[in-house]
C-alpha cells in the first residue's frame, strides 16, 4: 500500500476510467452552427479525457466504455489508444451507434457557445453490470467515474451504484460530479449525484454546479456540508482557484471540524492563463490532481498539478492538450506562493518547454 492507501500489484493499472466517449466535431471557424461550413473531427468524453491526460503524463491508464460497431467507434478506440491508454476492455455494440456531438467555438467575452449532442440511444447508454468487464474496471489503483454516466440510462445508474458500493478491496473511487441538467430525464439528478458523490473517496465539484444542483451558495464550506462523507473533496472555484477538504489533516493546514470529523482545508489560487477554449479543463484538472495523488504528493502540490494540467487544456482549442513534462510541472508546483501567483501561461507553453528540454538532452 502507498501512503495514501492505494493498492499496488503487478497486474493493476494506475487508473481505470469508465464512461462514454464521443466523436466531437469542432468548427473550422467561429460562428453559429447554422453558419459553420465545415468541422474538424476530434474526441471527447470526461472519463476518457482523464485517462488520456494521465497516460500522456506517464501513468498506466485504462478506459472502459462501449461504442458502436461503426467507423466512429473505430476512430474513438484508435485515437484514445494512441495516447497510450489501454482500450482492450472497450465493448462494441452492433445494434447502437457511437455518440457524436457538434460544438461552436466559445466567445471569449461571454463564453457563449452552442453544443448539439447526438447521443440518445448510444452504445454507451447500454452499459450495464452484465455487459461490462467488471474485473478490468476494478483492476486499478484508482477508479475514475463521473455523474454523466449515471444520467445515460437506468442500467448505467445501476452500474454506477455497483461500482461505488462499499466492498473489501474496492479501488480508490474518484468521482467528478459533472452535473449536466439536460441529460437527466427527471428531477432526481441532483439527489442521485449527491448519493454517488457521498459514496466516493475523492470528489471533484465546481462551486457553480453545486449551486445549480443543490442550491449551495455559502462557498466551499457549504459544499462540504452537502458532501460530508468523501475523504477528499475538491471544490473548484473557477478563476479564483480550488479548495480541498481532506479528512486526515496534514501539517501546516487549517483544520475544521465537520459532521464527519476534522478536515484539513487547503486553498490554491488558479494560474493566470490566456484562454483559447474552456473545454476539457475540468477533466485535465482532475487528471493532474489524481496524478499527484498517485505519486503521494502533498495536498498543495496535488492542487497545483491540477491547475497546471487545466492550464494546458485551456490554451488549446480541443479537449486534450500536451501535458507539461513531469520534471517541469514539479518545478512549477514547487514555486513559492509569490512566484506561483505571478505565473502567466499562454498557447503552446507545454510544447515550448518540451522542445527546449529535448534540445538540451540531444545537444
Amino acid at each position: 500500500m502507498t501512503a495514501d492507501g492505494l493498492p499496488i500489484a503487478p497486474d493493476v493499472v494506475d487508473v481505470v476510467a469508465l464512461g462514454e466517449s464521443m466523436v466531437t466535431f469542432v468548427p473550422s471557424r467561429p460562428g453559429r452552427l447554422a453558419d459553420v461550413p465545415s468541422f474538424h473531427r476530434a474526441i471527447g468524453g470526461a472519463e476518457s479525457n482523464v485517462a488520456c491526460v494521465l497516460a500522456a503524463a506517464g501513468h498506466s491508464a485504462r478506459w472502459v466504455g462501449r461504442v458502436g460497431a461503426d467507423g466512429f467507434g473505430d476512430h474513438l478506440v484508435e485515437a484514445i489508444g494512441a495516447y497510450g491508454v489501454d482500450v482492450s476492455s472497450v465493448r462494441r455494440d452492433p445494434a447502437r451507434p457511437t455518440g457524436i456531438y457538434f460544438r461552436t467555438a466559445g466567445d471569449r467575452a461571454t463564453d457563449a457557445h452552442e453544443v448539439a449532442y447526438y447521443r440518445a440511444g448510444s452504445a454507451a447508454s447500454a452499459m450495464a453490470v452484465e455487459n461490462v468487464d467488471m474485473g478490468a474496471v476494478r483492476a486499478g489503483r484508482v477508479l475514475h467515474l463521473s455523474g454523466i454516466t449515471a444520467a445515460l440510462s437506468g442500467d448505467c445508474l445501476d452500474l454506477m451504484r455497483e461500482l461505488t458500493a462499499p466492498r473489501a478491496g474496492r479501488p480508490l473511487v474518484s468521482f467528478d460530479v459533472n452535473h449536466r441538467p439536460g441529460l437527466w430525464r427527471d428531477a432526481e439528478g441532483p439527489r442521485v449525484l449527491q448519493e454517488l458523490a457521498q459514496a466516493a473517496d475523492i470528489v471533484f465539484v465546481g462551486e457553480d454546479e453545486a449551486e445549480l444542483a443543490w442550491g449551495v451558495t455559502g462557498g466551499p464550506a457549504a459544499v462540504r456540508e452537502v458532501l460530508s462523507r468523501p475523504r477528499v473533496l475538491v471544490v473548484k472555484q473557477g478563476v479564483c482557484g480550488a479548495t480541498v477538504f481532506e479528512r486526515e489533516p496534514g501539517a501546516g493546514t487549517e483544520v475544521r471540524v465537520g459532521p464527519e470529523g476534522p478536515d484539513s482545508v487547503t486553498f490554491v489560487p488558479s494560474l493566470r492563463v490566456a484562454v483559447v477554449a474552456p473545454v476539457g479543463a475540468g477533466d485535465a484538472f482532475a487528471a493532474g490532481f489524481l496524478s499527484a495523488t498517485l505519486r503521494g504528493l502533498p495536498v498543495r502540490d496535488r492542487l497545483r498539478h491540477g491547475h497546471l494540467m487545466a492550464a494546458a487544456a485551456l490554451t488549446v482549442p480541443g479537449d486534450l492538450a500536451t501535458p507539461p513534462c513531469r520534471d517541469h510541472a514539479d518545478r512549477l508546483a514547487a514555486l513559492d506562493d509569490a512566484r506561483w501567483e505571478t505565473l502567466r501561461l499562454g498557447p503552446g507553453w507545454t510544447e515550448a518547454v518540451a522542445r527546449a528540454e529535448e534540445e538540451v538532452r540531444t545537444s
